[in-house]
């Protein structure tokens, strides 16, 4: 009795582990390797069709807020598998509504922006697609974070679940939104009216490819899954002069380097050891000329939390010790702006039990893996502030064969906004449309594969 009651609770430990909550009380298990052929079939007989739009959209890339030519593409591709979209939202972002019928109304999101990334692939529909940028120097443009991917997945999806209309009741709302790289569109799409002016979803889902995961897996997590990311801009101040009288200023570069020095002791003395937390000095900017002491020198942060007390204390932090700097140095006060950027994402955890399990299902236990929790932000968060319960999954990149290979070479795979990044386009989509439209179904309170 007392192993029993041992093995029970270690039993309970590792769910919690997985899933960050135990399964509601009317969850039932599922038994593991159920495929849904139906769903499989018909996604093989498109995937010639799926990977021919991927390539068009990879070697056609966008920058955030210029998605003008990506969103008239995906806007069409909706339209002739029936839907009704609307554009211009937020920008250039996109809504398709299917309704079929009386039921709940889910929201599938894709992004529809690429990265000022020069492409180093050497693939040959490798994107060619420059960009003047804000200094004036030009940059090549790559989809080096799946958003093409994410697009067809979409595509595909859409297709499917408009020729079998017989599976589902209710109303897909699928939404293209612009500039997630800056962690805006979201923002942007829901300022300009997107819960008013469409229905609000009773569930939202979205995926995200993985480059660490395998083609054919399935990554999920429960509860916080990606960070708050904020942006610190810290303007040193100082009294400028010539660099061989040092005694007669007062040197902000000096003060800049006191400062980054300080800023490493917030988390590894203030905050709490099992609280995630990064405050990271991307860049210094100061000085002239060799002999010159300048005015100013700008430091630029980026700050990672998860829950908004730990945020608080982070950008509190940041500033006492900005100023107090400034104090041991008879300086000016520093100037200091925060910019919040993208809120943490909380996946809904009952949600996440809802679907995982249907995954498990379908793929198998050993092809749908918990994922740890990542310190990169994605503004599909905002969708879940603004009260729709959520889920982003991870789907798998990169061929099993190749990360061998990396891992024989001693080399870590391509990480996302890499100029060498790429997926396995075809593997990948065949298991992202499948689990995809497995999510859809479940939330449409239908099994997969039945009639």
């Amino acid at each position: 009795m007392v192993r029993a009651r041992a093995v029970s609770f270690a039993a309970t430990c590792l769910f919690v582990t997985i899933y960050g909550t135990m399964p509601p009380a009317d969850a039932k298990a599922d038994p593991p390797g159920q495929d849904s052929p139906q769903i499989k079939t018909w996604v093989d007989g498109e995937i010639g069709s799926l990977v021919e739009i991927y390539q068009n959209f990879h070697a056609h890339p966008e920058v955030s807020f210029e998605e003008a030519e990506t969103a008239r593409r995906l806007a069409e591709l909706l339209k002739s598998a029936g839907y009704e979209v609307t554009t211009g939202v937020g920008g250039h972002g996109l809504v398709a509504i299917l309704t079929n019928g009386v039921g709940p109304t889910v929201m599938l999101r894709t992004d529809l922006d690429a990265l000022p990334v020069t492409e180093n692939t050497e693939l040959v529909y490798a994107s060619k697609e420059t960009v003047k940028l804000e200094d004036g120097t030009e940059s090549g443009v790559m989809h080096a974070c799946g958003h093409d991917i994410h697009m067809t997945n979409v595509v595909g999806t859409a297709r499917y679940m408009a020729a079998h209309r017989d599976q589902w009741h209710g109303t897909l709302m699928i939404i293209g939104q612009p500039a997630e790289e800056k962690g805006q569109g979201a923002k942007a799409m829901l300022d300009d009216g997107l819960f008013d002016r469409f229905p609000k979803p009773d569930y939202a889902i979205a995926l995200h490819v993985d480059p660490n995961l395998p083609t054919g897996t399935v990554g999920y997590r429960s509860g916080y899954a990606m960070a708050n990311v904020d942006s610190v801009d810290i303007y040193v101040q100082g009294k400028g002069g010539h660099g061989a009288h040092p005694d007669a200023t007062v040197d902000p570069i000096v003060q800049a380097a006191q400062l980054i020095l300080d800023l490493q002791t917030i988390v590894s003395r203030e905050i709490n050891p099992t609280d995630p937390a990064v405050v990271t000095v991307g860049a210094i900017h100061g000085g002239t000329k060799h002999n010159i002491i300048g005015n100013e020198c700008h430091l630029q942060l980026t700050v990672r939390s998860y829950g908004e007390e730990v945020r608080k204390q982070l950008l509190d932090a940041i500033q006492r010790k900005a100023k107090a700097v400034a104090i041991s140095y008879r300086a000016p006060e520093p100037r200091i702006e925060i910019s919040e950027g993208t809120p943490s994402l909380f996946n809904d955890k009952h949600l996440t039990w809802r679907i995982v399990k249907h995954f498990n299902r379908a793929f198998g236990d050993e092809k749908v893996v918990p994922v740890d929790p990542s310190m990169g932000g994605e503004d599909f968060s905002r969708y879940g502030i603004a009260g729709v319960p959520i889920f982003m999954y991870r789907l798998g990149a990169v061929d099993a064969k190749r990360l061998a290979r990396y891992e024989q070479l001693g080399q870590e795979p391509p990480s996302l906004h890499s100029p060498l990044f790429y997926p396995d386009a075809e593997d990948c989509l065949e298991t992202g449309v499948n689990a995809t439209v497995i999510a859809l179904l479940e939330l449409f309170e239908n099994k997969p594969g039945e009639q």
